[in-house]
């Protein structure tokens, strides 16, 4: 058997896991001949121009990379001088035109992270950890004109844990495109791969992800802060000011069985003497976190950050920036991330 003459398009380190296995387990079934990727950009304070990490993978295995600023005529050209079988998409970031599309032998698939029809878009991995799903996937699906519209070939769950982030869904899904890959690459090969459309009326769309997310409105419930505090970390994140000064969320979960007037707290950092607290007000803090009243339900803020220092466990945090119970965090409203199509 002849390998599949194979060229990836990816931009993201969500790859890195697929990548590997097809250049170290699969290449009696494919040969990588060149991997596509975004233009060097800016990054950090400094905003050093540097390699994104499928460029810098790409590069220690001898690979060819192309980084096109836009798909132009040229562009086509050189893509089809590679005389490709098949081209897998990821987190690629460019709209792909269907002359490009339809340049490889066997077509071009996209590995989708989500569990298609729901959330087609730019941040399905943030939103459904924001929407309080216990459940998403990877979506093996052929790329059409319509965002995310393609037929679908197959799927690879993964569970959505109760204090999961996206940062942690995302290594679940990057690890899943393994599975699925491996198991379907024989009859995508043979050309035999079936694949089914996806149900249209039934589609979710989730949007661009902005800074201006991150921000919380302590009048919706605990448990939706919670999930959505967890759906924007590592970024955009979610902060609330504290004399002055932003602080960053890493992590909340919605305290069990607690309601406001529980009174949580009442160590040195202070709990609240049984009162009723308002949506925003410090409680007061547990073992796990610190504890802010809701409109329905407490709020455990489990990992903060100030500007300049790490990411810790709120215990820890509070330790050295306490606090005090009674202290009142403004609430801002908060952008929905489900857009409507």
């Amino acid at each position: 058997m002849v390998p599949l003459r194979l060229v990836f398009l990816g931009s993201d380190p969500i790859t890195l896991p697929l990548l590997d296995w097809l250049a170290d387990h699969a290449r009696a079934q494919v040969a990588l001949v060149a991997v596509y990727t975004q233009p060097d950009r800016p990054v950090g304070r400094g905003q050093k121009v540097v390699p994104n990490a499928i460029k810098t993978w790409a590069l220690a295995r001898g690979l060819p990379v192309y980084q096109p600023e836009k798909i132009t005529a040229e562009v086509r050209a050189d893509y089809a001088a590679l005389a490709p079988d098949l081209a897998l998409v990821m987190a690629y970031g460019k709209i792909l035109r269907p002359a490009f599309i339809d340049t490889p032998r066997l077509g071009t698939l996209n590995l989708h992270a989500s569990l298609l029809p729901a959330w087609r878009g730019a941040s399905p991995i943030q939103t459904a950890v924001a929407a309080r799903e216990t459940r998403t996937g990877v979506s093996l699906m052929r790329i059409v004109p319509e965002l995310d519209a393609g037929p679908v070939a197959d799927v690879e769950p993964v569970t959505i844990a109760p204090l999961d982030t996206a940062l942690e869904v995302e290594r679940k899904l990057a690890d899943a495109c393994v599975p699925l890959i491996a198991r379907n690459l024989a009859a995508l090969a043979a050309g035999t791969l079936p694949f089914v459309e996806q149900d249209h009326a039934r589609a979710t769309f989730c949007r661009r992800l902005v800074k201006a997310d991150g921000v919380l409105d302590f009048t919706a419930p605990a448990a939706v802060l919670a999930a959505r505090i967890n759906g924007l970390f590592p970024w955009p994140a979610c902060v609330f000011e504290f004399d002055g000064q932003p602080i960053k969320v890493g992590q909340a979960d919605a305290v069990a069985g607690a309601s406001a007037g529980d009174g949580i707290g009442g160590d040195a950092r202070g709990g609240n003497g049984g009162r009723a607290g308002e949506p925003g007000e410090v409680l007061g803090a547990d073992a796990e976190g610190l504890c802010v009243a809701t409109t329905a339900g407490v709020l455990r803020l489990r990992r903060l950050q100030r500007p300049g220092g790490k990411m810790l466990p709120a215990g820890e945090f509070l330790r050295g920036h306490p606090i005090a119970a009674g202290s009142v965090l403004a609430s801002r409203p908060m952008p929905d991330l489900v857009v409507s199509r």
